[in-house]
């Protein structure tokens, strides 16, 4: 009989060194602080974000969401804040875009290519769009709605006319 009253008294010890061991353990392991880069001042929508605008700041190894945030400063230099950003503040991915290189309602230079064909024409931009995207424009000379890339120089491509 009193072996059976010992044996819970020593399971319950067990546990108890079990779970110190896993508190204990889970702290020896030190981890390094995590450097992600926030704004030195606050940087207000629509402003260009230049290299001394930000530093790197230590945050704990294990923030929570981390992936939705900013990681490195390439990724945010060069570009323009959508919303405030505050000083000490992990900046957001979608806090951000890409500077726009047309801007809605410009004149706009289109090149519109088929085949070895090229024409070069101009027309008003109907949306605003950096590198790459993709925007309705009209043609000043015939009033038609196109759709085109956006260049590196400001112009605007249509293939297969």
């Amino acid at each position: 009989m009193a072996l059976i009253r010992v044996i819970p008294v020593v399971m319950r010890m067990i546990a108890i060194l079990a779970i110190a061991a896993l508190v204990v353990g889970g702290n020896a392991i030190a981890q390094e602080p995590v450097r992600f880069p926030v704004p030195a001042t606050t940087i207000y929508p629509g402003d260009l974000i230049k290299d001394e605008l930000i530093i790197d700041r230590a945050f704990a190894p294990n923030i929570q969401g981390a992936a939705a945030f900013i990681s490195e400063r390439p990724m945010v230099v060069g570009r323009i804040a959508r919303r405030t950003l505050l000083p000490g503040q992990m900046i957001p991915i979608n806090a951000l875009e890409e500077q726009k290189i047309v801007t809605r309602g410009n004149v706009v230079k289109v090149i519109i290519e088929d085949g070895a064909l090229s024409i070069v024409t101009y027309g008003t931009s109907l949306q605003s769009g950096s590198p790459g995207a993709l925007i309705q424009l009209r043609n000043l000379d015939t009033g038609v709605t196109v759709r085109g890339i956006i260049q590196s120089d400001g112009s605007v491509r249509i293939q297969n006319g």
